[in-house]
C-alpha cells in the first residue's frame, strides 16, 4: 500500500539516521574543541604582546596600567565585547603563569582558567587544574571544589605522613582505581543550608540530601549516579532498608551510605556489612565489582573505627560530614605549613 513504510525500511531510516546524528555530533564537538584552542591561543599571544611591551619599557607599573585602559577602550570599540581592562590583565596572568603555551589543555575553557589564576599556590592550582581535566569538571563545578577547599582537605585527612601523596595528586589528579579513592573526610553539606550545631533526625538529613542530589552527587565526586533511597532489603521475610544507594561507573560499584547523626558505632558496620554481603549475592551482576559501603557519621575515633571496621571482606569506610567549614582559614595556615614542611624535606 502507498504511503505506508516497510518494517525492513524503518529499521534502514532508524540506523542511518543513528549514524547521522553520531557524525553531526562528533563534528561538532571537534569544532568546539578547535574554537576552543584558538580562543586559548589568541588570549595567550595578546598575553604575551602585553608582556614584551612591559618590559620595554621602565615605568612599567604606571605603563602597564594605562596600556591596559588604553587597549581595553580600543579592541572593544572594534571587536565587541570580551576585552574589558580584568580580562585583558587575565590575559597577562595567562602567558606569565603558562610560558609554554603546550602546557594548555583544550580541555578547559577560558572561564576555567580565570578561576585558576587567583591561585596564587602552584602546587594548588595545579592540583585543580589537573583534577578538572580528569573529571570534566564544569566551570560550576570547578567554583564549588574550590570554595569548599577541596584540596586543603583531602591534604588534612591524608596526614602529615602521607602529604607526598596528596601533593602528588597535584601533578596528575585524582586516579580513581580502587574504592579508597572516592573516599573524602570530611564531607562537606554547606549547600543545606544547616546552621551551626542544629540537631536533624537521620530522615530529615536523608531528605534534605536527596532534594539537593545533584550537590550532594558534586560532593561525592566524580562517576556516581543516584540509584534511591530506603532500598528495602529481604532476609527471612524481615524488611531493611539502605539508607541511599549510588552507582560509581568508574569503579563500577554499587555504593550503599548509611546516614547517622551521632559518631561511629559498630553496631552500623555491622549493619551496613550485611547489606553489601546481599547486594554482592543478589544484586551485582557479572560486570559489576563488589559493593562499597560508606557510613556518614558527625565524628569518629580512631580506635574504635579500627576495632568496628577491621577484618572485614568488604570494602566499609567511615567519614565524617560538617554543615560547613570551621575555620578555614586556619585549615589553609595548617595545610601551608605542611606544604613548607614537606618542601623544607625535599630541599635537604
Amino acid at each position: 500500500m502507498k504511503g505506508t513504510i516497510g518494517l525492513s525500511e524503518l529499521k534502514c531510516t532508524t540506523s542511518m539516521l543513528h549514524e547521522i546524528r553520531e557524525l553531526l555530533i562528533n563534528a561538532r564537538q571537534r569544532v568546539a574543541v578547535k574554537v576552543n584552542t584558538e580562543l586559548l591561543s589568541t588570549y595567550w599571544k595578546i598575553g604575551k604582546i602585553i608582556i614584551n611591551n612591559e618590559q620595554k619599557n621602565k615605568e612599567r607599573a604606571d605603563y602597564g596600567k594605562q596600556t591596559l585602559k588604553q587597549l581595553s577602550k580600543y579592541l572593544t570599540a572594534e571587536f565587541g565585547k570580551g576585552f574589558s581592562v580584568s580580562n585583558l590583565y587575565n590575559m597577562r596572568l595567562f602567558y606569565m603563569q603558562y610560558q609554554k603555551f603546550q602546557t594548555v589543555s583544550g580541555k578547559l575553557s577560558w572561564s576555567h582558567y580565570c578561576e585558576l589564576f587567583v591561585i596564587s599556590d602552584q602546587n594548588k592550582r595545579s592540583f585543580y587544574e589537573k583534577e578538572a581535566i580528569n573529571s570534566g569538571w564544569s566551570i560550576r563545578e570547578l567554583k564549588r571544589q574550590i570554595s569548599t577547599s577541596l584540596y586543603e582537605r583531602l591534604l588534612l585527612s591524608e596526614g602529615k605522613t602521607n602529604k607526598e601523596t596528596v601533593l602528588a595528586l597535584a601533578k596528575k589528579g585524582i586516579e580513581m582505581t580502587t574504592p579508597s579513592d572516592i573516599i573524602k573526610d570530611p564531607y562537606v553539606f554547606e549547600f543545606l543550608g544547616v546552621p551551626e550545631n542544629k540537631p536533624m533526625l537521620e530522615s530529615d538529613l536523608e531528605k534534605a540530601l536527596v532534594a539537593q542530589i545533584e550537590k550532594f552527587l558534586l560532593e561525592l565526586g566524580h562517576g556516581f549516579m543516584f540509584v534511591g533511597t530506603q532500598q528495602r532489603i529481604t532476609l527471612n521475610n524481615t524488611h531493611y532498608y539502605v539508607d541511599m544507594v549510588f552507582y560509581n561507573k568508574i569503579l563500577r560499584a554499587y555504593i550503599l551510605i548509611e546516614l547517622k547523626t551521632t559518631k561511629l558505632t559498630p553496631e552500623a558496620a555491622g549493619q551496613l556489612n550485611m547489606y553489601l554481603n546481599y547486594y554482592a549475592a543478589e544484586i551485582n551482576d557479572e560486570h559489576d565489582n563488589p559493593p562499597i559501603g560508606i557510613i556518614l557519621c558527625t565524628d569518629k575515633d580512631s580506635i574504635t573505627a579500627e576495632y568496628a571496621l577491621g577484618g572485614l571482606s568488604n570494602n566499609i569506610f567511615a567519614s565524617r560530614y560538617v554543615y560547613y567549614i570551621p575555620n578555614k582559614e586556619q585549615l589553609i595556615a595548617q595545610v601551608k605549613a605542611v606544604l613548607n614542611e614537606w618542601h623544607k624535606q625535599e630541599n635537604e
